[in-house]
């Protein structure tokens, strides 16, 4: 296992960082929004992307996040419309995604199918030493969207499930010409539903069905701590269910219920993190770990404003120097 830590794609504070905590390789999202460039998918695109991080010492092991806008293919058949040729040009932009990734060397892509919402957060609630812990509140999100309750939904479960097949079928494929493993992301929160979208990677089961569409070393897992624990699953347990399907491993844990929940420090919470580590080193598990969401510290804001809640930088900092001790601590 090595410890990688996700940056953003412009210069950034993180990325000299990165190299003063023995850090050297990263993982990143080259959404057009954050990159600054168009058509991710292309060669040229993407090599530039990595070029300018390598002028920097860091080398790109994997894309995490979507890498354009997905909705023609995640909302396939809802209320805004899109037809089947904006599926299938969105689909072939992804096939040519993987291709560049695997001319480039990038082994690695960490995607969701969370259709509508993505990665969905209320607000920050005070933490620890007055720490900014982000928190999910769905009673909160429904009287913010003037919700009741979710009501009739746009997408069922068993649509996405079919947008999700016509997806996979498509692209993988491709990623196995290119030698590039798809670790899928839970849902976050992992609820049934969410903003009248159905969700439907809330399980250990949902995974294993994601499998059966398409069983490859290609079709993998990337292994969210937080998310599983909130499925109400053994994390152990689910660990070696998995076992070497896992390509990714995100570190981070939660207090609360998938319904409400703040995320913590990460060595606060009842996860057993040494044990944990354990289990990924028994089943030989040799892939990209790096830590996920930190609350908001001291003097974040100096470093970097206008930063996404949970990616401010100073509590990665302590975030790695903890996964450091695990990874080397855990023989």
């Amino acid at each position: 296992m090595r410890i990688v830590e996700f940056v953003p794609p412009k210069p950034h504070p993180l990325w000299k960082l990165c190299l003063q905590m023995g850090i050297e390789d990263v993982v990143v999202k080259v959404n057009p929004e954050l990159t600054g460039l168009p058509d991710p998918w292309r060669l040229e695109t993407l090599s530039s992307i990595v070029a300018r991080l390598k002028d920097a010492g860091l080398n790109v092991v994997g894309l995490e996040g979507d890498p354009f806008d997905m909705s023609p293919i995640k909302e396939f058949g809802g209320e805004r419309g899109m037809g089947n040729g904006e599926r299938e040009a969105a689909i072939g932009h992804y096939r040519e995604l993987l291709e560049s990734m695997g001319e480039l060397g990038i082994k690695l892509l960490c995607y969701n199918f969370m259709v509508g919402k993505g990665w969905s957060r209320t607000g920050v609630r005070e933490g620890r030493g007055g720490a900014k812990a982000t928190y999910f509140s769905l009673e909160e999100s429904l009287a913010q969207s003037s919700q009741s309750e979710e009501g009739e939904l746009i997408l069922t479960a068993d649509q996405v499930w079919a947008n999700y097949e016509y997806f996979i079928k498509a692209v993988m494929p491709a990623a196995e010409r290119a030698g590039v493993r798809m670790g899928l992301h839970p849902d976050d929160p992992c609820l049934d539903s969410l903003g009248g979208y159905a969700r439907i990677f809330g399980s250990v089961e949902a995974y294993d069905r994601a499998y059966a569409i398409y069983p490859s070393e290609a079709n993998a897992v990337t292994f969210c701590q937080a998310n599983f624990k909130l499925m109400g699953v053994d994390l152990e347990a689910a660990a070696r269910h998995f076992g070497r399907r896992i390509a990714f491993i995100h570190i981070r844990d939660v207090e609360g219920t998938k319904e409400d929940f703040t995320e913590l420090f990460h060595d606060q919470g009842t996860t057993d993190q040494f044990a944990l580590m354990r289990v990924y080193r028994e089943l030989g598990l040799d892939v990209p770990v790096r830590g996920d969401h930190v609350p908001e510290m001291e003097g974040d804001r100096r470093l970097a404003e206008n930063c996404v809640p949970g990616y401010f930088t100073l509590g990665r900092l302590f975030a790695n120097g903890y996964l450091k001790a695990l990874v080397k601590g855990a023989v």
